[in-house]
């Protein structure tokens, strides 16, 4: 997969994300929001890490997104409230199939952002990674580092 530039500004990252799974799809969702968590967002007050995404009656959900309540705001929203992901149709039924046809498999949240003034996700199809392929995923990062170090060092 090509490594792409990131759209919008970054609120929230699931660093963790990239190491507890194998990310096998991504996609960009919105969220549909109310007032006070939009504003929230926008101050950088939300947590993605312990969020994934479920379907439910046909349509995608985001549970266990944590929004600080706004405190301005007269009226607040609850902060781990459900939150409904706008994909078209297609998207979803692609989403749905895929997810059919591998085992194991689930939809986390893995970076909040805002483009263009909207609130964005982008969610990723994972399957969970077994201990071993965890420490093959730390021995590959630290040979990458000390080649680079390396190199750097072959430079001066």
């Amino acid at each position: 997969m090509p490594k792409r530039e990131p759209r919008g500004t970054t609120v929230a990252a699931n660093r963790r994300a990239r190491f507890e799974y194998d990310v096998l799809d991504e996609l960009e969702a919105g969220i549909s929001l109310v007032g006070s968590e939009i504003k929230s967002i926008r101050e950088g007050k939300a947590n993605i890490a312990e969020g994934y995404a479920r379907f439910r009656d046909g349509d995608l959900w985001l549970y266990n997104v944590h929004i600080a309540p706004y405190l301005p705001a007269r009226e607040n929203h609850e902060p781990l409230r459900p939150r409904r992901l706008l994909l078209h149709r297609r998207e979803l039924d692609r989403l749905e199939q895929e997810m059919r046809e591998q085992p194991r498999t689930t939809i986390v949240p893995l970076r909040l952002y805002l483009h263009e003034g909207l609130a964005k996700v982008e969610l990723g199809l994972v399957r969970g990674r077994k201990s071993y392929d965890k420490r093959q995923a730390i021995a590959k990062r630290e040979s990458e580092r000390s080649m680079q170090r390396a190199l750097r060092h072959a430079q001066r």
